[in-house]
């Protein structure tokens, strides 16, 4: 592509193509990593075609209210390799993100859609094993499969098996419940322990044997989440640790709350196995995926009786404050053991492709 006076391109359809783009002329893999590339697909190609007020408030979902109640709608595709890894599989892993989802956004799950890609030649075997998966994801979170689809692709053009699913559920928080609604003063509290979805992911994928064994923190936490809410604890913000980890997902809020975030390396609990692995293969536990954890902010005065209600459950019985809100234009840092501190970017490359 040429620029013209604009530094823009127009092709034979019409189409303009957003100057930052046109340093990737093609698709990689860091644009689906949820780190700068992402961002920047979003924000420079998807948002300003699908306007929308909804995907301004940079949410897990939509807050929708088509009658009289409100409901929160989200859709996610899982494309994770290998399908099965320790602690987990594609199959749980997408229930469990959907329902985490929908919890983000303050609401209890109620109903999933099911949308499976198959490639041609996957073994019956593997098929059923993880529909069984599925279904047992669904069983304990209390959730039905009420629609789907299913497609078959070519020998070689599938990986075995991609999985789209969406979820809606029934709104039981308030409609502030946003990254806009961060403010100044505010605190942190993370869940649990981080890395350990991505590095359980990547030994399966490359046959890394560690000396112990790492499973994925793979698990729903709508339960959790309720509970806060249903305690009429005053939340701010939630999100979950996926794509990008603690890192990506602190970066999101505070550009979109305008306000400056701090956490503390020596508060972020990340298990020795974790830590070794990370150490080994040059990756920092701040930026791994995670599949069953996630971050609560809100004000001071709430900290305690939330930490307090989140050890409660096994899945989130880790849950302590890591740091804290300031006013600023949207950066985040850490403090490291050594008393430096160093920023937090989003990543522009690519740590773990395909673990989600």
């Amino acid at each position: 592509m040429s620029g013209g006076e604009d530094n823009k391109t127009s092709g034979a359809s019409g189409f303009v193509c957003p100057a930052p783009l046109r340093d990737y002329p093609e698709i990689v893999m860091a644009h689906g990593a949820g780190g700068a590339l992402t961002k920047e697909l979003i924000d420079t190609l998807f948002r300003p075609v699908f306007k929308s007020a909804q995907l301004d408030l940079g949410h897990d979902g939509a807050l929708l209210k088509p009658g009289s109640e409100r409901i929160a709608f989200t859709t996610d595709s899982y494309v994770v390799k290998p399908l099965f890894f320790p602690g987990g599989d594609i199959g749980s892993l997408a229930v469990y993100g959907t329902v985490n989802d929908l919890a983000m956004c303050g609401a209890r799950p109620t109903a999933l859609s099911l949308g499976l890609i198959i490639e041609e030649g996957l073994p019956m075997e593997t098929l059923a094993r993880i529909v069984q998966s599925i279904g047992a994801a669904c069983e304990r979170v209390g959730m039905n499969v009420v629609t789907g689809d299913t497609k078959v692709v070519d020998h070689g053009k599938g990986d075995g098996l991609f999985i789209n699913m969406s979820g809606v559920g029934a709104v039981i928080g308030n409609d502030e419940i946003n990254p806009a609604a961060v403010q100044p003063g505010d605190r942190i509290i993370l869940s649990g322990d981080v890395g350990r979805h991505g590095v359980a992911v990547l030994s399966a994928r490359e046959g890394f044997e560690f000396e112990i064994a790492i499973e994925s923190d793979c698990a729903p936490l709508h339960e959790p989440v309720l509970a806060l809410i249903e305690a009429g604890v005053e939340i701010h913000c939630l999100r979950d640790l996926t794509r990008g980890g603690l890192a990506t997902a602190l970066n999101e809020i505070a550009g979109a709350a305008s306000c400056d975030i701090a956490i503390r390396e020596v508060d972020v609990p990340v298990v020795l196995p974790v830590q070794g692995a990370s150490e080994i293969l040059g990756l920092d536990p701040l930026y791994i995926a995670n599949e069953g954890r996630f971050i609560v902010i809100l004000p001071a005065h709430e900290r305690d009786r939330a930490v307090s209600i989140l050890q409660g459950f096994p899945e989130t019985k880790g849950a302590v404050q890591i740091g804290a809100v300031s006013e600023g234009r949207g950066t985040v840092s850490c403090e490291t053991a050594l008393g430096a501190r160093r920023a937090l970017d989003l990543l522009t490359g690519e740590q773990l492709p395909r673990i989600c």
